[in-house]
C-alpha cells in the first residue's frame, strides 16, 4: 500500500462483526499485539476499538443476527456518503443500511457491488479513520474477490474515481495512482462456496511467523504463505470464528 493515511476514495478503516468480540480480541491480540477497548455506552451496542500504542486501527463489533456469519468489513473514505449512496444505487450496487450518522464520528453506509461483495462508505467528520497504515498490524491492502471483474472495473472507479492498472494476472486500485489494493477473479483457488468479498491484508514483519502464530492462537490457513513473484508475501487465515484476513509482508 502507497497510502499512509486516509483519503477520499481509499481505504480508510475495518471493522470486524464477530460472534465473539472477548475470543476475536483476544486472538488478534496474540497475533498483532492489538489492545481492545469496548464503548460502555449502551448505544454503541458493543463496539470494541482496537488499537496498537495509541492508534486506532480496527473495530470489532458483536454480529447483529445469530445467523450472520463472521467477517471483515472494509470502509472507503467518501466525501459524501448520501451522494455516494446514490452512486452506488445508479451503477447497479445495493445500499444494504443508511446513510446514518455515528454520534458525532462521521456518516456512515454500508453497501454491496453488483456481484454482491460488501463494503461500507464513511464519511468523517471527528473521525477520520485508522491512525496507522501499512506498518506492522495495521491495514496494509485491501482485496476483491469477484466472480465479474469487469463488472468491477466499471462499477468502483465510476463510485470512488479510482485509477486502474490492469494486467493478466492480477488488478491494482489506486487513489490519484497511490495504490491500496487489487482485484482477483474467483478462480477456484479459494474454498468451495467461497462468496464475493473484499479481503483485508494487515502488514506483518514475517508471514511464515504470523501464519504459525494464528494457528496457534485457533486460527486455520485459507491459502498458505507463499511469495509472489516481484511482490510481497503473503497468507490467507481465518479467525477462530470464521472471519477470513490476509497477512503480507511488502
Amino acid at each position: 500500500m502507497k497510502l499512509t493515511e486516509p483519503v477520499p476514495g481509499g481505504p480508510c478503516w475495518v471493522e470486524l462483526s464477530t460472534s465473539d468480540v472477548p475470543g476475536a480480541a483476544a486472538f488478534y491480540a496474540a497475533l498483532f499485539g492489538w489492545r481492545a477497548a469496548t464503548d460502555p455506552r449502551p448505544e454503541a451496542g458493543g463496539y470494541t476499538m482496537a488499537r496498537l500504542g495509541e492508534d486506532a486501527v480496527a473495530a470489532l463489533s458483536p454480529v447483529y443476527r445469530p445467523d450472520q456469519r463472521s467477517a471483515w468489513t472494509v470502509s472507503f473514505a467518501t466525501e459524501d456518503a448520501d451522494a455516494a449512496s446514490d452512486t452506488v444505487r445508479s451503477e447497479g450496487g445495493t445500499l444494504l443500511m443508511g446513510p446514518m450518522d455515528v454520534f458525532d464520528q462521521g456518516r456512515f453506509a454500508v453497501a454491496a457491488d453488483p456481484a454482491g461483495a460488501v463494503f461500507s462508505l464513511w464519511q468523517p467528520r471527528a473521525f477520520a479513520g485508522a491512525g496507522l497504515l501499512d506498518a506492522p498490524g495495521a491495514l496494509g491492502w485491501a482485496e476483491l474477490l469477484t466472480p465479474d471483474p469487469e463488472g468491477a472495473l466499471a462499477f468502483y472507479p465510476a463510485v470512488f474515481g479510482w485509477t486502474v492498472d490492469a494486467t493478466e494476472r492480477y488488478t491494482h486500485w489506486g487513489v490519484g495512482g497511490a495504490e491500496f489494493g487489487g482485484m482477483k477473479a474467483l478462480d477456484g483457488e479459494e474454498e468451495p462456496q467461497t462468496p464475493p468479498r473484499w479481503v483485508p491484508y494487515f502488514t506483518v514483519v514475517d508471514v511464515e511467523i504470523a501464519a504459525a502464530t494464528a494457528l496457534g492462537a485457533g486460527g486455520r490457513p485459507l491459502v498458505p504463505p507463499r511469495h509472489i513473484p516481484g511482490g510481497p508475501s503473503v497468507a490467507v487465515l481465518s479467525d477462530p470464528q470464521g472471519a477470513a484476513f490476509g497477512v503480507h509482508a511488502p
